[in-house]
């Protein structure tokens, strides 16, 4: 369905006309800066490119009160004494004779993004805007901002289409509260922010920013804040909080559409963020948003400072939103102790409206008395204290911007290899139904050790999948979905192990589904990660070999992939991800393609899939387009996990984390003294744009 790209020139017009060292850095250049790189790297190219048009008075009026309208467009005629004088009426301002017509743009292209993907024209798309919208208010502007786009395209979406739950994430450095405070009572509308906080000692410095403002009225638990108390968060802080925050709420809110207040001042170099997060962090991010909604995904620009860093990262999200794999994430993914505590602390104010953390350990985090001080104002920093990095600016980003992994994707994205030729599928027109095989020889010598794949039929399944892994491991293709008959599944997968190990593989992840025993050879060197997910029983074997048992429900599928499978495969970070759907596995269609499309934001998307020859006909048509970049089906609202469900997870997530990082959603609070120490705690579990 493609992507939109919607912007316009004059959208540069409004400046700063006198000196004001804390509105000079929003300028012109960013939106110039943002799609130059983009059409540097072909990406303008291969979007819808809309022009934007002027949001009328009707529909700035969905947010924003008559008289505050009127006042804005009456900037267009006032001096620039005039100007000044108004513009010192608000925190952190700047109007120019042109800001009436670019705002009325902004906002503007925000609804022609969403009609867009709403009529579906369009599958997602970026609003290339300026100025930004997220921090104004129903009668007033605030902090760069003048009319609060996002949240007058929500308000569109709801009026003009009819939608009754949407999702706004806002991963600007600042807190959003223009938003928050235009939906903080509306349960059609749920509002994800972190921003940069520091105890209520950074702009926008609102006691309201904290974690335990989570909205009023029927608006209670639709708002979502996580609050950063120090500076230097980066990649796995962020990925942390999307899979064990945002995530297990956004599936059990099942939106009809995602609309993102895309800031980056949240990346690295930037000078209002002093963050650590990557430009490929923020495809990632995307990748991750895409699973929901059916891929409805709508990012509007906020913040982004440093102009590099944020051109950089605005071509990894439009990247993302085109279906192209997300670049492998650099640094290691080990989320830090403030973070840990800030996810922790969101997490426990939202329990109590959100099943989906109801049966897990949400235990607050040990907090000082007091954030403030008796006189309203925060208190002094105090020496010491757990940090994330230095407090001190974040250093340039030009060596790691210099390190992305720009290369373009394989132009065969994903291939089909299936053995039975009378079986037809409806594949997109870029997914190759594969023709070659493996050498006869070099088939039966890996064959050899196997007495399963001895017969034909298992001889032929082998040899596609060898030529098909040879070609992703040469970058001929990206992923791939191979058959086998059901008797040789084990031995196939083992096979196409070792080969993936000898053949250039560094790290190999390989998640195994339904009744798939772990190869007896798999070694303990840390190249190869072992997931079984249909076990008998939770087990750690060590920390690459893992199994738990299948999920029973809808609600402990999705939190085993978003507290578990997820979270240890981006610790891994593999170069090659297998995905065998075995004897028994259990999976109906949409869930097997969430787990893919999932596992493609791993190892630069690529994924092989093999499949039993019986279910070829029902799974890999649709594995085949979520592998190729499209968004899987929605499950549907989620189900709560069983507490037999919630156990399993709990308790692999004791004995893992202090190995995997990424498996912390707290600090660990007592050792973990034995392999069955945690099922001790039975009762713990409950089973400026700005």
């Amino acid at each position: 369905m493609g992507t939109a790209l919607v912007y316009h020139e004059d959208m540069t017009a409004t400046r700063l006309l006198w000196d004001d060292p804390e509105c000079e850095i929003e300028r012109p250049e960013r939106l110039t800066a943002a799609l130059d790189r983009l059409r540097q790297r072909g990406l303008e190219q291969r979007c819808l490119r809309l022009s934007a048009r002027e949001a009328s008075k009707e529909e700035l009026g969905l947010v924003h009160s008559p008289e505050y309208v009127s006042l804005v467009r009456k900037t267009q005629v006032l001096g620039e004494e005039e100007l000044q004088a108004l513009s010192g009426q608000f925190d952190a301002i700047y109007f120019h004779p042109s800001t009436f017509h670019c705002a009325r743009l902004a906002a503007g292209a925000g609804l022609q993004l969403v009609d867009a993907v709403l009529t579906g024209a369009v599958q997602n798309g970026l609003a290339l805007v300026r100025p930004p919208g997220h921090h104004s208010q129903r009668a007033a502007a605030n902090g760069f901002c003048v009319f609060n786009n996002v949240a007058i395209a929500a308000a569109h979406a709801k009026q003009k289409h009819g939608l009754h739950r949407i999702l706004i994430v806002d991963w600007d450095v600042h807190h959003g509260q223009g938003i928050q405070y235009l939906f903080e009572d509306d349960p059609s509308v749920l509002y994800f922010s972190w921003h940069r906080y520091e105890h209520g000692r950074f702009w926008p410095f609102l006691r309201e920013s904290d974690a335990d403002a989570v909205g009023r009225g029927q608006g209670l638990g639709f708002t979502v804040n996580l609050p950063w108390n120090q500076v230097g968060m980066g990649n796995a802080d962020y990925v942390a909080a999307f899979l064990h925050l945002l995530l297990p709420l956004a599936f059990e809110f099942d939106p009809e559409l995602v609309l993102v207040s895309a800031g980056f001042d949240s990346a690295i170099g930037d000078p209002e963020g002093q963050m650590q997060a990557t430009p490929e962090c923020f495809a990632h991010l995307t990748h991750l948003l895409q699973v929901l909604a059916g891929g409805r995904v709508c990012a509007m620009l906020e913040g982004g400072y440093h102009l590099e860093s944020l051109a950089e990262s605005v071509c990894m999200t439009v990247q993302t939103l085109l279906g192209d794999p997300a670049p492998p994430l650099s640094g290691l993914m080990v989320p830090c102790q403030s973070a840990l505590e800030s996810i922790q602390s969101a997490r426990a104010a939202q329990a109590p409206y959100w099943k989906s953390l109801q049966l897990q350990d949400v235990t607050p985090v040990p907090t000082s008395p007091s954030t403030h001080s008796p006189e309203g104002r925060p208190p002094p920093l105090l020496p010491g204290g757990p940090m994330c990095k230095a407090a001190a600016p974040a250093p340039a980003p030009s060596s790691l911007l210099d390190q992305l992994c720009l290369c373009p994707a394989p132009s065969v994205r994903t291939t089909v290899a299936l053995t039975a030729p009378d079986i037809t599928l409806v594949l997109p027109p870029d997914v190759i139904q594969q023709e070659g095989s493996a050498l006869r020889e070099e088939t039966e010598a890996w064959a050899r050790p196997h007495e399963s794949l001895a017969r034909e039929e298992a001889l032929t399944a082998l040899g596609k999948l060898l030529y098909l892994l040879d070609g992703m491991l040469d970058g001929q293709v990206n992923s791939g979905i191979a058959a086998t008959p059901a008797s040789a599944a084990a031995a196939t997968l083992d096979v196409a192990i070792q080969r993936g190990l000898s053949h250039g593989a560094q790290r190999l992840l390989c998640v195994a589904l339904g009744q798939l025993d772990r190869p007896p050879d798999l070694a303990h060197d840390g190249r190869t990660l072992w997931l079984n997910i249909g076990g008998k029983e939770a087990a750690a074997l060590s920390m690459f070999h893992v199994a738990t048992p299948l999920p029973v429900m809808t609600g402990g599928f999705l939190s085993c992939i978003l507290g578990l499978v997820l979270p240890l495969a981006y610790g891994f970070q593999p170069d090659l991800v297998l995905v065998a759907l075995g004897p028994g596995h259990g999976l109906q269609g949409p869930h097997a393609a969430l787990l893919a499309a999932m596992l493609r934001g791993l190892a630069g998307g690529r994924v092989l899939a093999l499949l039993e020859e019986d279910s070829t006909p029902q799974l890999a048509g649709i594995l085949a387009r979520v592998l190729r970049g499209e968004a899987p089906p929605s499950l549907g609202p989620s189900s709560v996990a069983s507490p037999e469900d919630v156990q399993a997870l709990m308790y692999l997530r004791g004995q893992l984390e202090p190995q995997w990082k990424m498996l912390q959603v707290r600090l660990i609070a007592e050792a973990w003294l034995c392999p069955g120490a945690r099922l001790c705690h039975r009762g713990r579990w409950g089973g400026q744009g700005k």
